[in-house]
């Protein structure tokens, strides 16, 4: 897998969050589950912000699953139509902070208008280097590897690969998140206490936090929880602990 760039000490190289509890805060409130995700938008302003100025790499969110097209038309619509003005809206500070803005998902399933817009996006900021937001839409974990599966299957009838070439690394870099390292940290706001179908190659060593915040009212002190208890952690990665330590580990 890619190698993690280096990142403060106790903070996450690499964190993957799925933003769950839009319309749970909405129905709490007697609004419609549109309005939940409209005061989600300030959430996600909060962690890019401060994931940034923490010295986190990479953060990745998970904006819209694959199976979230099943939801109300209504519902849909006005989620992209969120997406499409976050874009307009955020991509001047994100060119002006040194954010690179990356897209990963089956971007044929959305407008020609809104494929103009993320392509456009990923132009602007392609040389931003503080860190990377990627931004999963239209994504599941089990598209991305059978997408990855089904490259790599083409390349072996053509002759390029063996199946015996096949490696975990190879496999890797035929993802969606090719050249990226893996999530240190996975946050799920909701309550929910499952990956739902999110980077499940990925997420294979990382360290997972959960909370009953609905992600509209995710704070900063919430983000720093999650940080706080990630440092608490000991990543042994099949290791054992006389190991990490320099020992012989007999």
């Amino acid at each position: 897998m890619t190698q993690a760039p280096a990142s403060k000490p106790g903070i996450p190289c690499h964190v993957a969050v799925i933003m769950d509890g839009n319309g749970r805060w909405a129905r709490a409130r007697h609004l419609p589950r549109t309005e939940g995700h409209r005061q989600g938008v300030n959430a996600v302003r909060m962690v890019v912000r401060t994931c940034a100025s923490r010295g986190v790499k990479v953060l990745t969110l998970f904006a819209f699953s694959s199976e979230n097209w099943r939801r109300p038309r209504q519902e849909v619509g006005t989620l992209m139509e969120l997406f499409v003005g976050s874009i307009r809206r955020e991509l001047p500070e994100l060119e002006e902070k040194g954010i690179r803005l990356r897209f990963i998902g089956d971007r044929s399933a959305f407008s020609s208008r809104l494929q103009d817009r993320m392509a456009e996006a990923e132009q602007r900021t392609r040389d931003n280097t503080l860190m990377e937001l990627v931004v999963a839409v239209s994504y599941g974990g089990r598209w991305d590897i059978t997408h990855a599966a089904a490259a790599l299957a083409e390349k072996v009838r053509a002759g390029v690969l063996t199946p015996e070439q096949i490696t975990p690394e190879i496999l890797d870099a035929h993802l969606s998140t090719a050249g990226l390292p893996d999530p240190d940290l996975f946050i799920r706001t909701g309550g929910e206490k499952r990956v739902s179908n999110f980077l499940l190659w990925q997420l294979a060593y990382t360290e997972l936090f959960f909370t009953d915040v609905l992600w509209p009212d995710f704070s900063e002190d919430d983000l720093n929880q999650a940080f706080a208890c990630f440092a608490g952690r000991q990543r042994r990665f099949g290791y054992i602990e006389e190991q990490l330590a320099g020992g012989s580990g007999a």
